[in-house]
């Protein structure tokens, strides 16, 4: 066991060192020709939609854009609110979405619509709850091309405030930058390596399309990664990048959304028990072991400890969180693994936007 805390440690340690060295930044804003379809699914979103359309609004260098939203049945003053802010813009268009089919989940029902209104041969999806900077756009879709690639999910900096979002919100970027060689797997033809965030999501509409587009994922609450999967699995390549200079999101504000949040995806994100049992082993050999041996009075455990912490620095230094933070590593590693069990448990009967998912 003690070998193998070790082991484990440095090796998530090269990797994560070897990714803060390599990640990909977003390209220099550029004039973009290509056609351009900015797709945005809202449900009960009316605390985001003033703040979200201005963020759209102020997009630049994009020769050939429209901006489609799908209001998905809300419950709330969205629709209206929206209404009034898209008065007198010519690009930007309101799709009423039609009830929700058996077999789908909101969010890619929602895709699947308006990708079927969309024209553009570049597909942009972007969360209510994401901000990004006015050359954001152009900047992704800059990178997209210049790298070659197919799709592209620029990972956005996670706004976090309360002490339930510090502590399990900064393991989002770093479980894959400590676990996943990017570099490696830009090119790679192994669905198991792909990762997106699809809080904003880029993608060439003839990928999207040969992947059999969002109905591909119509039922699974991870849409984003299992589309990533999608993709390479029919050829295409593409990967993460850092987007914490373009977007940020804050994506909960509350234990109970972290809670219900996390309790409708964690038991997807492993594919089976045996998956959820390897990341729990994983979080106790990297996020708690080291504390316990040094804390029993083990020198190496201390180092094992500020080898991780050294881990969660890096990926904060790269995300634009707080640094200080990752000192809590072996909380936020037991609190993650609560939140696991929580899900398993759970499956199923979780209420999120109305529904259950």
């Amino acid at each position: 066991m003690y070998l193998l805390i070790s082991l484990t440690v440095i090796i998530i340690t090269l990797i994560c060192l070897i990714n803060f060295l390599t990640i990909c930044e977003p390209a220099t804003s550029s004039l973009i020709e290509e056609s351009i379809s900015v797709l945005i699914p809202v449900r009960n979103e009316e605390h985001n939609i003033h703040e979200l359309v201005a963020t759209l609004k102020s997009q630049t260098h994009l020769a050939h854009v429209e901006f489609i939203f799908l209001d998905d049945n809300s419950e709330d003053s969205t629709l209206r609110l929206l209404e009034s802010e898209l008065v007198g813009l010519d690009n930007f268009t309101i799709i009423k979405g039609a009830p929700l089919p058996e077999g789908w989940i909101g969010k890619t029902w929602a895709l699947h619509q308006l990708l079927q209104a969309s024209t553009g041969q570049v597909i942009v999806s972007i969360d209510a709850d994401v901000r990004i900077s006015s050359d954001a756009i152009s900047r992704s879709v800059a990178t997209l091309i210049q790298q070659g690639l197919d799709f592209l999910s620029p990972y956005p900096r996670q706004v976090t405030i309360g002490f339930a979002e510090r502590l399990i919100q900064p393991l989002l970027q770093w479980s894959w930058m400590a676990t996943l060689p990017l570099s490696i797997a830009k090119n790679s033809s192994r669905p198991s390596m792909a990762v997106a965030n699809g809080q904003f999501f880029i993608v060439r509409r003839s990928a999207l399309v040969q992947a059999g587009g969002y109905q591909s994922v119509k039922s699974d609450v991870l849409d984003d990664v299992f589309l990533a999967r999608n993709l390479i699995r029919t050829n295409s390549h593409g990967t993460v990048i850092n987007g914490a200079s373009v977007a940020s999101c804050r994506m909960y504000s509350s234990w109970n959304q972290i809670e219900n949040g996390y309790a409708k995806s964690l038991n997807r994100a492993f594919g089976s028990y045996l998956g959820a049992i390897f990341a729990i082993v994983f979080l106790f050999l990297t996020g708690i072991s080291p504390i316990v041996l040094a804390l029993s009075g083990d020198q190496w455990g201390w180092v094992l400890y500020f080898l991780v912490v050294i881990t969660r620095m890096m990926s904060a230094l790269k995300s634009r969180g707080r640094i200080f933070d990752s000192l809590a590593h072996p909380l936020s590693s037991t609190v993650l693994i609560y939140l696991i069990v929580y899900s398993w448990l759970m499956r199923g009967t979780i209420q999120w936007k109305g529904r259950t998912v």
